[in-house]
């Protein structure tokens, strides 16, 4: 079925919308929150939080990119899910890992949040981005966006560990500088 198929489905407050996005974007919105959660029972309950989200935020939102909403959606919601579960735990793993090392490019901790969600630095990143080859660009996204470990990435990507964190180190050092010179505070 076709986006806007299902978004019509979404604005006529059909359940069958549940079933078209489950069929459809399923297995991506479980990967995403896969990746940032690693337990599948919480993955899957993102997944369906997810779908209640949507269903709750259409209408009045009509989507652009389907993808890309239901994608941000499951991040945020596993995001959320993580740190609650991080605050009682104080654990450490992959996704702390990964936020630690793009948050010394980014508004210091107290601002982060607000920083991030500004359109201003969100437009800020994604020229940085579209400025990179479509090789970095990847590799930066499915480190910071999908929160894939080193060794994936290597796997991904062809390249040995060293090799993926150079880059990734000196891509959060070039976006850090690009950020200072537009007056974005870091």
């Amino acid at each position: 079925m076709e986006d806007n198929q299902i978004i019509d489905l979404y604005w006529a407050r059909s359940q069958q919308a549940i079933e078209e996005s489950e069929a459809k974007y399923g297995t991506y919105c479980r990967s995403v929150a896969w990746n940032i959660l690693s337990r599948p029972e919480d993955a899957e309950e993102c997944v369906n939080d997810t779908w209640l989200r949507a269903w709750n935020a259409m209408p009045p939102q009509r989507p652009t990119v389907l993808r890309a909403f239901f994608g941000a959606l499951t991040r945020n919601l596993s995001l959320d899910r993580w740190r609650r579960e991080r605050a009682e735990k104080r654990g450490g793993g992959t996704v702390e890992l990964a936020l630690e090392e793009l948050e010394d490019c980014l508004a210091a901790r107290e601002q982060v949040e607000r920083t991030v969600e500004a359109q201003e630095t969100a437009r800020l990143i994604s020229d940085f981005l579209r400025g990179q080859t479509r090789q970095d660009r990847q590799l930066f996204l499915r480190r910071y966006w999908y929160l894939d470990d080193i060794r994936t990435l290597c796997r991904r990507f062809g390249m040995g560990e060293s090799q993926v964190k150079s880059r990734l180190h000196r891509m959060r050092k070039k976006l850090k500088q690009e950020l200072e010179q537009e007056g974005v505070a870091v």
